[in-house]
């Protein structure tokens, strides 16, 4: 279990900034602390475990970027096109929260295509990963993401 959870760290910490204060072992003890806050739980499932941990490390990034972004906010900044995948592998905080907010909203309209988003962009699952971790047909998660990056670009723009 830790070395899935840390290799989904590692593929989140790829897409941050080469300076940020955690690691990957820190984010998989910070997310951990989180899910089980000193006591252990039951889960449902495994697939219920990760996903909730994904969530849990999403979560912890977001905040480090809410942090940063509070340091840095102002400036005479101009937006630029950018792709979805561009948007999440950026390293600017002001840019992760948006894709953040845009997945938050995603979420609340089209809770499945919300998971399939989740997991693929902030735990850096494959297609196949997703749909095992959440049980859907390979062909579902296949239409979910690309319903997703769709409606995920169109949010951003």
């Amino acid at each position: 279990m830790y070395q899935s959870l840390h290799r989904m760290a590692a593929q989140q910490m790829r897409n941050e900034r080469g300076d940020h204060t955690l690691d990957a072992t820190a984010l998989v003890h910070e997310a951990y602390m989180r899910l089980v806050g000193g006591e252990p739980l039951d889960w449902e499932t495994k697939r219920h475990f990760y996903a909730t941990a994904a969530q849990a490390m999403r979560h912890i990034l977001v905040d480090h970027a809410r942090a940063r972004a509070t340091q840095k906010r102002g400036g005479d900044r101009q937006r630029v096109s950018m792709t979805l995948a561009d948007l999440v592998q950026d390293r600017d905080p002001e840019d992760f929260l948006a894709v953040d907010d845009a997945l938050s909203r995603l979420e609340e309209v089209e809770p499945r295509s919300g998971s399939v988003a989740r997991l693929r962009l902030f735990a850096g699952l494959s297609v196949a990963e997703t749909s095992e971790a959440l049980g859907l047909p390979l062909r579902t998660v296949e239409r979910e993401w690309s319903f997703a990056r769709v409606w995920l670009y169109e949010a951003l723009q």
